[in-house]
């Protein structure tokens, strides 16, 4: 029975050291991974933050010549309200061309300036929205491998604890004290390796 006893904890601390280096071995790898996911999701933010620097960038343009322009119509100086108006950014212009068509001097339901209306779109804008949404993309998954991570090493703390109670049952002279020791351990090791067979593994390559 005492011969028995030790080789199932021979062979559990055997298993149990494989997986605690396999677990810890994953940690480490899920952990660069978020290393490489943070990295990413940094980039895609100073890239969002720049576009959307050039797009506040751009309306002041529009705004500080439409300005211009409304001043110079209003006072009748055609000429030069045209050079403003041919002035217009090639994104602003078909917004208040279309602005105009609604005659917003007589019509009292038409928008306030061509910002409000919906021909007014900057690719500045467009790339910022889709830059922002990468970037937290990036960041949810970068969450998911530290998760992962700490999955893992959860594991390596609960396969120690299996390795504990496996070496406590070989140095115990109680064959019933023995045997309960080990099937903690055992029990211990069964339900994490259950459990972290279930997590995504990441490989070197």
């Amino acid at each position: 029975m005492k011969d028995r006893a030790e080789l199932v904890a021979t062979v559990l601390l055997a298993v149990a050291a494989v997986a605690t280096a396999w677990s810890s071995y994953q940690a480490t790898r899920w952990n660069g991974e978020q290393a490489k996911a943070a990295g990413r999701t940094n980039g895609l933010r100073i890239e969002a933050a720049r576009a959307q620097s050039l797009a506040e960038s751009q309306t002041q343009v529009d705004i500080a010549t439409f300005i211009q322009w409304v001043d110079a119509y209003v006072r009748g100086e055609t000429e030069l309200a045209d050079f403003y108006f041919e002035r217009f950014r090639p994104e602003f212009r078909p917004a208040v061309e279309e602005w105009i068509a609604t005659k917003p001097r007589k019509n009292p339901d038409a928008p306030l300036t061509p910002f409000a209306m919906p021909e007014y779109k900057l690719a500045a804008a467009t790339e910022a929205e889709r830059l922002d949404a990468e970037a937290e993309a990036s960041a949810a998954s970068m969450r998911l491998d530290i998760q992962r991570a700490s999955n893992y090493v959860l594991a390596v703390v609960l396969f120690a604890v299996s390795l504990f109670f496996a070496g406590m049952s070989t140095k115990l002279k109680q064959p019933r004290l023995r045997w309960a020791t080990l099937a903690v351990g055992c029990l211990v090791f069964a339900c994490t390796a259950i459990w972290i067979a279930t997590s995504p593994v990441s490989i070197a390559v």
